[in-house]
């Protein structure tokens, strides 16, 4: 049996950008089938990063908002760990920055962490055994991403950008949802992968479904499920991985859950894929409208590949969380389309 874990998110944060493109115009000027795209994908638009907005300025914006909820100085954070597959430098750390953004100091520890779109959730693993091993009082934890889609290709779909932050403590008057238990299963599966220097990822197309995302997915919710007792149907909401909107609905059907534990995890549909900020933002979503004592499960994916799984207990705070800082609906009200060639343009400025 995993142990049981005796700590919990004390404040938490998304940011998305406020600028979106039409699946249907990135379709005409691909020469594709509208229907047939959104019908696969089941997207009606995606998030696009402006020029000045990387998955370091996504990070501190959502980590502002963790800040404001947690109600604790940056000061006392001695640990930033951010998760990304899209780190604005490829020699210099993205946490350290934003630790000096936020204004925390010197005294913190500071890792950039990568393994696909699980990079936020591989972050929170590590911010929440150093909480609970007593090494710190308070860590932040992120995923942001600002994902990359060659023209034309699939991706080019789905990549988006955004990202959360996820402040993790031990003190229970200022615990909002219990971490529980937490587990990984990880395979070498290359389904999805960018090599040093490439600009855009490549993948195995249709094999990175049932071999990677499916089964690594599903193999470790039940897994979680197993080693706990719990059944799918014990947890208010469920929060899966979400590289479109077909996968996450397939995935969860598998597992016995219904629509209603999906109805706030699930955001992919008006933002797209945010890769490391994927699971992330639908975990905030939940929390921004949850009630107390309601369970959550959470299980991330990663190409190359791997799952972790959470089970999450929501507790009486979360109702005064929710009162403080900008939520995700907020982000997707606010929002200005941009066409093919804006879009193209913005894109190359970021990467």
């Amino acid at each position: 049996m995993i142990k049981k874990l005796n700590i919990g998110i004390t404040g938490f944060g998304c940011y998305i950008p406020r600028f979106r493109i039409r699946t249907d115009d990135i379709a005409v000027a691909n020469n594709q089938n509208v229907e047939l795209i959104k019908g696969a994908l089941l997207i009606n638009e995606k998030t696009v990063p402006n020029k000045d907005e990387d998955a370091i300025t996504i990070s501190v914006e959502a980590s502002k908002t963790a800040l404001l909820r947690a109600g604790v100085s940056p000061k006392m954070l001695t640990a930033i760990y951010m998760g990304s597959e899209s780190h604005p430098y490829a020699v210099k750390s993205s946490s350290a920055i934003i630790g000096e953004v936020l204004g925390v100091g010197e005294n913190f520890m500071a890792a950039d962490t990568e393994f696909a779109c699980k990079a936020g959730t591989a972050a929170l693993q590590m911010i929440s055994g150093m909480v609970e091993g007593e090494l710190i009082n308070y860590g932040l934890a992120i995923g942001a991403d600002t994902s990359q889609g060659s023209p034309g290709d699939a991706l080019e779909y789905s990549a988006a950008a955004g990202g959360a932050a996820l402040i993790i403590g031990k003190n229970k008057s200022e615990i909002c949802a219990n971490i529980l238990y937490t587990l990984s299963r990880t395979s070498d599966t290359p389904d999805f992968w960018r090599r040093n220097k490439q600009q855009y990822p490549s993948h195995m197309g249709r094999f990175t479904g049932e071999e990677a995302y499916f089964k690594h997915v599903i193999s470790t919710t039940e897994a979680m499920l197993n080693e706990t007792g719990f059944k799918i149907l014990d947890f208010d909401h469920v929060v899966l991985h979400q590289p479109n909107g077909k996968f996450p609905l397939k995935a969860a059907k598998a597992l016995g859950a219904s629509r209603e534990q999906l109805k706030y995890g699930i955001v992919v549909h008006d933002i797209g894929n945010t890769y490391s900020g994927s699971s992330l933002l639908g975990l905030v979503n939940v929390l921004e409208n949850a009630q107390p004592g309601q369970k959550i499960l959470l299980t991330s994916y990663g190409s190359g590949s791997g799952s972790d799984c959470f089970i999450i207990e929501t507790t009486e705070n979360i109702l005064e969380k929710q009162k403080i800082g900008k939520r995700l609906i907020n982000y997707l009200s606010d929002k200005q389309y941009v066409n093919y060639n804006q879009y193209r343009q913005m894109v190359k400025m970021i990467h």
